[in-house]
């Protein structure tokens, strides 16, 4: 069946993502289009294509176990010079964005991977443009401001065209300490693949 390209992550909502989308594009970054706003739990890893229903089953268990969080937003952040990255910083939410990063690549689970640096949430805004374009991209966000209720995650596959597309969401668990589920039960989420519009 070959392999295919996945991430997971947490998406900006509207109009959040849109607007920095465009504002990533703005700055130069050709890649933006491509990539929808978003905060990454797994960065881009190849995987065997038969191996997606066993990772859809693990992060619907992930997904409904877990609770909603707040996160905010504010002011931009670099990871110059170890990798050339402008974002806009995470002042709230973290936290849990940093446990659910380490439940869904659980070494037991089928997205187990090292990363390349230590874990740190962030929203990319510019990525290997010009020095000068990403100072540009840096103060253009100093004042950025938004905020909302994380209620879930999704996973993403990358086309042969660079372009990442959303194969399923991951509602967060319902009950008391939850948020009713939008996109489905956990179990319709292990059943298979829905494309949604982006």
């Amino acid at each position: 069946m070959g392999t295919v390209t996945l991430g997971v992550s947490i998406a900006v909502p509207e109009p959040y993502g849109s607007q920095l989308q465009q504002l990533r594009a703005g700055f130069g970054d050709a890649a933006a289009h491509g990539i929808p706003t978003h905060v990454t739990l797994v960065p881009p890893t190849e995987v065997e294509a038969d191996r997606l229903p066993q990772i859809r089953a693990h992060l619907a268990e992930v997904a409904a176990a877990f609770r909603a969080f707040a996160m905010r937003l504010s002011g931009t952040g670099t990871f110059r010079p170890l990798s050339p990255v402008v974002f806009v910083r995470i002042a709230e939410g973290a936290p849990g964005c940093t446990r659910l990063q380490g439940e869904v690549r659980d070494p037991s689970g089928p997205l187990s991977r090292e990363l390349a640096f230590p874990y740190h949430p962030h929203v990319t805004v510019a990525h290997g443009i010009s020095e000068e374009a990403m100072d540009v991209a840096f103060e253009a966000l100093a004042d950025y401001a938004a905020e909302w209720l994380c209620d879930g995650f999704a996973l993403y596959e990358q086309g042969s065209d660079g372009v990442w597309r959303k194969l399923r969401e991951y509602p967060f668990g319902t009950g008391p300490t939850g948020v009713p589920a939008q996109c489905g039960s956990p179990a319709d989420a292990a059943a298979g693949p829905t494309v949604r519009p982006s």
